[in-house]
């Protein structure tokens, strides 16, 4: 289903942490907003769009990155069912927009992400 939903950064963080890094991502860096991860692979990618970006260290298949503003966020689910992008309006806050699953719904919602809009699909000409 397509959603879109207005969110801040670091509850966009929390999302990619809760979906794909939990076990992984180091808690050292949880806390702290100029740390990012990215995955770089095809299948499962996280890909942070910003205006400084730097390699700090890489922990199994993902890469922990120091971020200056944030200007967008890619991500797509390993299964694929979801593909969502995050992009920057105001400072730290943004719009998350994009087809999603009911596992991604559940995330957006434990991480405190919940005025989720369904958008209704369009007409096919």
């Amino acid at each position: 289903m397509e959603i879109e939903v207005y969110c801040t950064l670091e509850e966009m963080k929390n999302f990619l942490i809760e979906s794909t890094g939990k076990r992984k991502f180091p808690a050292k860096y949880r806390d702290d907003p100029t740390i990012m991860f990215e995955r770089r692979n095809e299948i499962g990618k996280v890909y942070i769009e910003s205006e400084v970006k730097e390699d700090i260290e890489e922990v199994e298949d993902i890469v922990i990155v120091k971020v200056k503003n944030v200007l967008g966020i890619e991500y797509k689910s390993k299964s694929g069912r979801t593909r969502l992008k995050w992009r920057q309006l105001y400072k730290n806050f943004g719009k998350l927009y994009g087809k999603a699953s009911g596992n991604t719904l559940v995330n957006l919602y434990e991480v405190g992400i919940r005025d989720i809009r369904i958008l209704k699909p369009r007409e096919r000409k």
